[in-house]
């Protein structure tokens, strides 16, 4: 018997090394990515692999349900991911780096500018045509391959740095999700939404005065109701989970967040991949990256997100509403800021949304926001190996 259990222990202490090392989600997606563009791309299973995702669901169209296996991907499965995305933006804001005004300024401030810039930068490459509809698919960060990439760059990155970025990510987070469902929605419904409400209402007190199992498996049901009103009122259904997180009280929140992180993390956010990335690289779409549209995400992602954080940083050094130390390495802030360009998961997301009625524009765009974060990932831990051993050549004490 202890034979038995000595040869299944390394096995499962290894599964849970990659579970929690918080590189393996991204090597993931990258697998993914590139496995749904082989199989789109490959003549023989190009067609099949397009229609697979495009299956009915039977029955889901006579219950106004997301009807095929992408749509429910979509909005069905991403807003477990919203949820998760949520309960670590409330985990944060009540207990974590983003708990008090002055821990909140500069990544929040830097976030926010990281927004507004690859906006600006796109609309002014976009402006008066179609493709201004995608004004916020460069404003997002992939919090996942960003912190990804820090892992790998080991002490290249100081520990402040990293808390930064963290920090910062979580808040692009929650400016994508605002921006998804005050802008990329239908024109709402307010019968639906008050519905939302009702439910959000009482879900809010069932979390308060049942707090046992009863109370979770009700507000599990409550959830998934309120998710069904907001699909059915325009506002897009993901924010159901955004809302929900946001009621959850703080002491479920660690537990909630143990039990989704391997099915968000592993099945969920793969699955999106395999279903989101699988573009024709046509030469129709090679010669869209020439197009405004291409080369405001591409410039907005890897230009706009540095140029913004970085901004953001100076002006507020220099305006003494916050102190960093009297040696800023301004080259670390550029590399992070860089690392930030990394779109992925989010920008797909929004490209799906800003062009959910044109598929060549959607292919473009989603093409665009996988060579914009290829290089985000690849310039920004160039950039932060080479300044950091640089820094340690002028200071060896460091």
């Amino acid at each position: 018997m202890s034979s038995h259990k000595v040869s299944i222990q390394p096995s499962a202490s290894i599964f849970s090394k990659i579970i929690h090392d918080s590189r393996s989600l991204g090597v993931l997606l990258l697998l993914c990515t590139f496995l749904s563009l082989l199989f789109t791309n490959i003549k023989a299973t190009g067609i099949h692999y397009a229609n697979f995702w495009e299956i009915v669901i039977p029955g889901f169209r006579q219950l106004h349900l997301p009807d095929t296996l992408a749509h429910f991907i979509n909005d069905a499965l991403m807003t477990l991911f919203f949820f998760h995305v949520a309960i670590d933006i409330k985990r944060e804001a009540t207990s974590g780096e983003l708990s008090s005004p002055r821990r909140m300024m500069l990544p929040a401030v830097s976030a926010l500018f990281g927004v507004a810039i690859p906006a600006l930068i796109f609309i002014l490459i976009t402006g008066g045509t179609a493709y201004t509809r995608g004004w916020a698919i460069p404003t997002a960060t992939d919090i996942a391959f960003t912190l990804g990439i820090v892992s790998l760059l080991g002490k290249a990155v100081p520990h402040s740095m990293k808390v930064f970025l963290t920090a910062l990510a979580i808040i692009d987070d929650l400016c994508a999700i605002l921006i998804i469902a005050f802008f990329y929605g239908s024109n709402p419904q307010l019968t639906w939404l008050l519905i939302v409400a009702v439910l959000g209402v009482v879900i809010f007190f069932v979390n308060r005065r049942l707090q046992n199992k009863v109370g979770t498996f009700l507000m599990i049901l409550l959830g998934i109701g309120m998710w069904y009103c907001m699909y059915r009122s325009g506002i897009h259904a993901s924010f159901a989970g955004v809302v929900l997180a946001f009621l959850l009280p703080t002491n479920k929140l660690a537990t909630f967040e143990k039990h989704l992180s391997f099915p968000v993390n592993f099945i969920v956010v793969p699955i999106f991949a395999l279903a989101n990335t699988s573009i024709v690289i046509s030469s129709a779409a090679i010669t869209g990256l020439s197009s405004p549209l291409s080369i405001g995400i591409i410039l907005g992602l890897f230009l706009g997100k540095p140029l913004g954080i970085t901004t953001a940083v100076y002006l507020m050094t220099k305006l003494r509403l916050v102190r960093l130390g009297d040696k800023i390495n301004w080259f670390q802030f550029i590399g992070v800021g860089m690392l930030a360009g990394i779109g992925f998961t989010m920008s797909i997301f929004v490209s799906i949304l800003a062009f959910h009625d044109h598929e060549m524009l959607r292919d473009i765009a989603k093409l665009s926001v996988l060579i914009a974060s290829a290089l985000a990932m690849i310039v920004g831990y160039i950039w932060l190996k080479l300044f950091s051993k640089a820094k340690e050549k002028n200071d060896p004490d460091s």
